[in-house]
Formats: C-alpha cells, structure tokens, sequence
C-alpha cells in the first residue's frame, strides 16, 4: 500500500490531459493534504512546489529507467539527492518489535517528500519496485503497477497506450 502514494504522486501530472496537480498552490495543497503530505492551512510556496515536481519527475525517471528506458542522467537523479542529504532518517521500533527508517524532521513538504524515498527503498528492498513502472508510450509516462505474472507489462493500458504504439510500429514497418 505505501507504494501506491508513490503510484498517486507521480501521477499528479497528467501528460493526455496536460493537468499538473502541483502546479497551482492550492489545487496542490488540496491534493498534498489528502495524501497525508501537507499539514498545513496555508498552500506550500512556488518554492516548495518546485521541489516537488522535481522530485516527482525525478522518481518517474527512476521508473522508466527500472522499466528499460536507457540510462540515468545525473540531472535525473539531482531532485533526489538533494532531498535525501537535506533530510535525516531516524530508527523507530515497530509494534510488532521491526525495526523501522522515518522522517527525523518536521512536518514540512521536504519532510514528507523524504518519507516517500524511504518507500521506494522499502519497495526496492522487498521486490515490489520493479513492478511500478512509467508507461513505454513517451507520450504518457504514467506510473502504473504490473500486475502481469510475468512481470513484462510495458502499457498504463493496453487498449489505450499499448495499442497506440503497436500501430505506430506497424504503419512504420509497412512503409
């Protein structure tokens, strides 16, 4: 279930529709607070929404890149370095006795954004990472779960996306 914040966060741009959800202050504070990463009244500031769509597009990068799109660039993976040495991560003990990682500050945007990178390595730890994706269709890129059993889905849908590609291919092969 963290992984599906992860999921929804990347998915606040919709590339079809051109909607950004963390573009306008409040529409993004509306959309923050109700995936828990926003506590505050007032909206987060151009500054901190800069931050987030950095990161936001610095993950989607991370999913293509997992999903065979070539390789990283370093300014791909800068939004998340930065993030990561401005924050601290401290050791909790679940209730059940585990030994957990959370967010050592605050309840800032940064705080919130870190905990959304200990998902990812939680995800990458246990194996569910590799089947979030980024849609192959570069007109897209949305972040999908694989719920294939051979772990080789490619499409956000197959009737939308994945069609759109296979009969761009096929009008090219026949030219």
């Amino acid at each position: 279930m963290p992984l599906l914040l992860v999921q929804s966060f990347v998915n606040t741009w919709e590339a079809d529709r051109g909607i950004d959800l963390l573009s306008d202050p409040e529409t993004a504070r509306s959309w923050l607070h109700q995936a828990g990463l926003w506590d505050g009244v007032t909206p987060p500031s151009l500054q901190e929404l800069q931050v987030a769509r950095g990161v936001r597009e610095s993950l989607r990068s991370l999913l293509a890149h997992d999903g065979g799109s070539p390789h990283l660039s370093p300014d791909d993976l800068r939004p998340l370095e930065v993030l990561a040495r401005s924050c601290r991560a401290r050791l909790a003990i679940g209730s059940d006795g585990g030994l957990l990682l959370d967010p050592d500050s605050g309840d800032g945007l940064d705080s919130k954004l870190f905990g959304l990178l200990l998902v990812v390595r939680d995800a990458q730890k246990d194996g569910t990472w590799q089947r979030l994706k980024a849609c192959d269709n570069p007109a897209c890129r949305w972040a999908f779960y694989d719920r294939s059993h051979t772990r080789r889905g490619r499409w956000c849908d197959m009737a939308v996306c994945g069609n759109r590609i296979k009969n761009r291919k096929l009008r090219e092969r026949r030219r």
